[in-house]
């Protein structure tokens, strides 16, 4: 099997469009079955979309990949955590009960990422408070077409409209437990998987670009050692400071390439260059989130990050 460079280098780019979310998780499953890492997989994924919305989707599920490896590879996953109040550890009201007919979810995420796609759903919920007094939080999995589930679509956000979001309320539906803390296990690190996944996605996306639109091989290359200084990370750590303060510099560092990159839309296809300059807004929502876990990785560290 050729190596991740040589497939994005090699691989003829498909050209035929990509028809709706199913068409391409399809897209992506094919691609991903080359790569035995997650984030290879992310990046091979990004590479056969053909917007920015779709290469999200290959990232996103590679996070989710990376944060249950046991899961099955043709199985599309979601992560259910926000509620009307956010998705803050204190603000989870979503309740997990143990019955006599096996453990059992109820309560309302108001924002659900391919929940309306998803075949099972990774969920937050509390299990009561702690010792401490804390919300005490499971991740459990939840199959989506069953009884006590509900998925109400959102309409389309105005960048990436393809990808859809969804109200998901649970009203006693069946739950597999997962071991550990819902926070530190879950929650917490799939925050960081997804920014990194998501990232080597673009990548692919760009790498594709350049090779359709007739780049310039300098910067394939550039493009090229961003995906590498992703793949040097230690993804099976993602909550270590470390790994958030080098994350934090290739975010830079791809941010100023894509700044770069500008004028080169210019010799893209007309429909490539609207529909990313309809999306890239997508890659700055979780901005100001990742910034506060930056700062917070630099004080973990004994240092005080400038404002």
């Amino acid at each position: 099997m050729d190596s991740l460079f040589d497939y994005l280098l090699t691989m003829p780019v498909d050209r035929t469009s990509v028809a709706s979310v199913t068409a391409a998780w399809e897209r992506h499953a094919r691609a991903a079955r080359r790569f035995s890492a997650p984030l290879d997989a992310a990046v091979g994924g990004g590479f056969g979309a053909d917007r920015l919305g779709y290469a999200f989707l290959s990232g996103y599920q590679e996070a989710l990949r990376a944060l249950l490896p046991s899961t099955g590879d043709g199985e599309l996953l979601a992560l259910s955590a926000t509620e009307a109040e956010g998705g803050h550890p204190a603000a989870i009201r979503t309740r997990l009960v143990d019955t006599a007919d096996g453990w059992r979810v109820t309560g309302t995420k108001t924002f659900t990422t391919l929940a309306a796609v998803a075949d099972r759903m990774v969920v937050i919920a509390s299990t009561g408070t702690d010792a401490s007094g804390r919300n005490a939080l499971r991740a459990v999995l939840v199959p989506a077409a069953q009884p006590g589930v509900t998925v109400t679509p959102h309409e389309p956000t105005s960048f990436a409209p393809e990808i859809p979001h969804a109200t998901v309320e649970f009203a006693d539906a069946w739950a597999e437990p997962l071991s550990g803390d819902g926070y530190t296990c879950y929650l917490k690190p799939f925050r960081t998987l997804e920014d990194g996944h998501v990232l080597a996605a673009t990548l692919g996306l760009l790498i594709r670009q350049a090779r359709k639109s007739g780049w310039s091989l300098g910067i394939r290359q550039s493009l090229l050692a961003a995906v590498a200084a992703l793949r040097g990370l230690d993804w099976t750590r993602p909550s270590d400071a470390g790994t958030h303060i080098a994350l934090g510099g290739i975010f830079e560092q791809v941010e100023r390439l894509i700044a770069e990159l500008d004028p080169q839309w210019a010799q893209a296809d007309s429909r490539d260059r609207e529909r990313w300059l309809r999306d890239r807004r997508l890659l700055g929502t979780a901005g100001r989130v990742r910034a506060l876990r930056l700062a917070s990785a630099w004080r973990a560290m004994g240092e005080e990050p400038a404002e």
